[in-house]
């Protein structure tokens, strides 16, 4: 067991708390970036790399039929192992955006393939559900069950905003806690069906969930309606019989009150709980293992690792598994000299003789995916057979890692730039103006000076309507610092000459007959009929 600082190499900006630790085909990913992605890393998942105390990422980059995949924080993430010939993947569902939207979407993750230097290349899908659908939430837990020879999701849990008719101004962005309804689908049908059972009255999130065969354990959480963490487990147990599931819930009662805690599989029926909050003002500091059997769960006291002052005295931490044994942890600087939000530490609960094995293990089995000082591969025919020019380029080197100072400033280039003498655009609390505007300022291009500029429409103080007016065509606009005319000017039309239409001669057409009469005539008609 070992505690040790980690270093993140020009990265740190982009954990935050609620961030997700996968591992795919032997490698660990990172998700939940903060923020929206930009363009070193579109994706927003990241290659996690540990060597000599540092953390490196590298981006990750999708296959071409994958669907977009937002940054979710505190989603519910479940693994899906290999069976009946399916590949490992992963099933995500809810978490909130950056801009504090809760999602309702459920997306599977998993690997496309790898080029011919181990460039790892993911493929996400947006899976749909029928039937009674859980509605958007964070905090919850996912758990793959199976039972008479059939497999289903269970999910419970999580928070959510208040119903449509019920936020108000006041209360816009308060959470309440979701129904106490576990939600069981199968990925074949996409049928998701909802229970409601007797011993589950009250509505958690920030629990844990392990499963073992048809049985999953909802072990702690946090209850916004009683303001408490009860020291209580729940054994739910699924059939599924032909028709109908049938579910059962026991409740067994325990000495563990905690919440938002780290769990880490060590072997098939073992784990490791970290970290989390018995209060709202008191950590966790203990470790726990949890062993899943025929008999049912037991827990056995571990001891924990030898604390920092940093840990000991920070009010908050937060972290995710990166393997066997093996987690992330992470702590805010509170105040004190640091060139980053957080400092980072790696757990490792194997032993040294262990953890060196393993590491000579991945030294052997992934050299090529060092991040740095690897080798390119040799320059043959069958490497290079079938192989597009930019999968063959050396991506392990320091070009392929991710560098916060490569990415440009938003809020001085871009969108959230310094239109105009006048521009009061602050992007921290600017809220969409035009209908048209999502998450960022709808903006329009100012013909006059050296090559033109683009300028805020709401600063330019423009209508809706003459915005969209301008952006249709070839319309030219001038800003207010240019002549102060906030008007298009038309490009002279293309003069085009009529066509000369020759009215068609119809054969045999009949002319209403006239009738000739001498200019007497015609005045005495005229006095006749006055």
């Amino acid at each position: 067991m070992t505690l040790q600082p980690l270093t993140p190499v020009n990265c740190a900006g982009l954990l935050q708390q609620g961030f997700s630790l996968l591992q795919l085909d032997g490698e660990v990913l990172l998700f939940g970036q903060k923020g929206w992605p930009k363009r070193s890393c579109p994706t927003g998942v990241f290659g996690v790399r540990f060597k000599l105390g540092e953390m490196k990422l590298r981006a990750i980059s999708f296959s071409n039929d994958s669907c977009y995949l937002p940054p979710l924080r505190c989603p519910a993430v479940c693994r899906l192992d290999p069976y009946d010939g399916l590949p490992e993947s992963y099933l995500i569902h809810g978490g909130r955006t950056p801009n504090n939207e809760i999602s309702t979407s459920l997306y599977l993750l998993t690997m496309d393939s790898r080029g011919c230097n181990r460039k790892l290349t993911l493929c996400c899908k947006e899976k749909e559900l029928v039937g009674e659908v859980p509605g958007a939430r964070y905090g919850h837990t996912m758990s793959m069950v199976q039972s008479h020879g059939k497999t289903a999701c269970v999910l419970f849990g999580g928070r959510s905003y208040m119903p449509a008719g019920e936020r108000t101004t006041e209360n816009w962005n308060s959470v309440v806690d979701c129904p106490p309804q576990v939600f069981l689908f199968d990925m074949e049908f996409g049928c998701s069906s909802a229970h409601t059972l007797p011993e589950l009255c009250d509505g958690q999130s920030f629990h844990l969930a392990v499963a073992r065969e048809d049985c999953v354990y909802l072990l702690g959480g946090h209850s916004l309606s009683s303001d408490s963490r009860p020291p209580r487990l729940f054994r739910l147990r699924v059939e599924l019989l032909q028709g109908s599931p049938l579910l059962s819930c026991e409740t067994i009662e325990t000495s563990i009150s905690i919440s938002s805690a780290i769990i880490s599989r060590t072997g098939p029926t073992r784990y490791i709980i970290l970290g989390g909050y018995q209060s709202d003002s008191q950590k966790r500091m203990e470790c726990s293992t949890v062993i899943l059997n025929e008999k049912g769960i037991t827990f056995e006291a571990l001891e924990s690792p030898k604390w920092t002052q940093d840990i000991t005295q920070s009010r908050t931490w937060f972290g995710g598994s990166a393997g066997e044994g093996t987690i992330i942890l992470a702590v805010p600087t509170e105040g004190r000299p640091s060139q980053t939000e957080h400092y980072f530490y790696h757990v490792c609960f194997q032993t040294e003789g262990e953890s060196k094995e393993d590491e000579e293990a991945q030294g052997c089995s992934q050299e090529s995916t060092d991040y740095d000082n690897s080798t390119p591969l040799e320059d043959s025919e069958e490497l290079y057979f079938g192989r597009e020019p930019h999968e063959l380029e050396d991506i392990d080197g320091e070009e392929g890692n991710y560098n916060e100072q490569d990415e440009e400033d938003e809020s001085q280039t871009g969108y959230w730039m310094k239109c105009c003498l006048g521009c009061q655009l602050n992007p921290n609390t600017w809220e969409p103006y035009y209908s048209t505007e999502l998450f960022r300022p709808a903006m329009i291009f100012c013909s006059r000076g050296e090559g033109g500029h683009w300028v805020h429409a709401q600063c330019m103080e423009l209508s809706e309507l003459l915005l969209l007016r301008l952006s249709e065509g070839s319309k030219k606009y001038f800003c207010m610092d240019h002549g102060g005319l906030p008007f298009q000017e038309m490009t002279p039309p293309r003069q085009v000459t009529p066509l000369k239409r020759t009215p068609l001669k119809v054969k045999d057409r009949k002319t209403p007959p006239t009738i000739k009469m001498s200019p007497a005539k015609k005045s005495f008609f005229r006095r006749l009929f006055d």
